[in-house]
């Protein structure tokens, strides 16, 4: 045999031999992250973690596929049957509560992990008995809007007229409308429902607010106000208007005070569970976490700017205090 014709071979045979070693490992597996708004990066970070955490590494042993609807949840089963046809070993869901009944909508059989502030169960996630392909974790928060118009109460007992900015695409909105409607008529108050479903949406209800003269605002838990923060924030500041909201990082970026679960440890959490299902558990074997641990934020500086004197009873109870 020529030389040349037994390199040939020899390299033919070494190919061959790669391509079959490369069949017998075993497919990579894809976790599908599906996020009603902006990927936000603590949360992500927070998956990753509880995957790390377990021995999973993304692009190591592990491929994340990302999908976001930014913002407009309409899109977010086409996102969700995506991640289906990838094939997707586990779908996360975060960026809000509705991610998740789109992931459920879009398959019956890969497991789904939810981290959200919603009730699981009304949400029609999940039932009071074992089963199904969904398990995840829930913090509190839209079941404390009614908690935080009583911490607005408290810092502007004379207030008459409080708006309420809710997002009409959330799936928590009339059930949050009716707890939060509910709080401000026992507390003897005006409540201005104000629907925003973009930036446009927006500023338009802070002009409302404006022209009905509202006392103060409090903000619906909602993944897309929470990307658009520093535009509630503004306009809050523009028009003069106190604010509560559902978390703290709208405080750490100068609104004046929030009543919120801090979820870095949902999202860990939610990491873990995926870890614990690609190594052979069923979701219906891990049980709905749910975190109760809620803080309240402060920021003086920007309580000062309104005109506004925080009590010191309030401020003693603050577990986060900007001065």
């Amino acid at each position: 045999m020529r030389r040349r014709q037994f390199i040939a071979l020899v390299s033919a045979t070494a190919a061959c031999r790669t391509i079959a070693a490369r069949a017998q490992q075993p497919a990579m597996p894809v976790i599908g992250l599906l996020s009603g708004t902006h990927f936000n990066p603590p949360e992500v970070e927070g998956v990753r973690q509880g995957l790390g955490d377990a021995g999973f590494k993304e692009g190591g042993n592990i491929r994340i596929a990302y999908r976001s609807a930014e913002g407009h949840y309409d899109l977010l089963p086409s996102r969700a049957s995506d991640l289906v046809r990838r094939d997707a070993a586990v779908i996360v869901t975060i960026g809000g509560a509705a991610s998740a009944p789109a992931a459920k909508a879009a398959t019956t059989t890969i497991p789904i992990v939810f981290v959200n502030g919603a009730d699981p169960v009304k949400l029609g996630l999940v039932s009071s008995r074992p089963g199904g392909n969904v398990t995840g974790v829930s913090f509190l928060v839209n079941s404390l809007s009614a908690k935080r118009v009583e911490k607005l109460h408290s810092l502007i007992p004379s207030a008459e007229l409080i708006g309420f900015l809710i997002n009409p695409q959330n799936p928590s909105h009339d059930s949050e409308s009716r707890e939060v409607e509910g709080a401000a008529k026992a507390l003897g108050e005006e409540l201005q429902l104000q629907p925003a479903a973009d930036e446009a949406d927006i500023d338009a209800a802070f002009e409302n607010f404006a022209q009905r003269r509202v006392a103060a605002i409090s903000v619906a838990a909602d993944a897309y106000f929470l990307s658009r923060r520093n535009q509630i924030i503004r306009l809050a500041s523009q028009y003069k208007l106190p604010g509560i909201y559902p978390r703290e990082e709208y405080v750490t970026s100068g609104g004046l005070m929030s009543y919120a679960p801090r979820p870095a440890d949902a999202y860990r959490l939610a990491g873990a569970y995926v870890a614990r299902i690609l190594k052979g558990e069923r979701p219906a074997e891990l049980p709905v976490q749910q975190s109760d641990k809620v803080y309240l934020s402060i920021d003086v500086k920007t309580a000062k700017a309104l005109g506004l004197a925080v009590s010191p009873n309030l401020l003693a109870l603050a577990d986060k205090v900007i001065e």
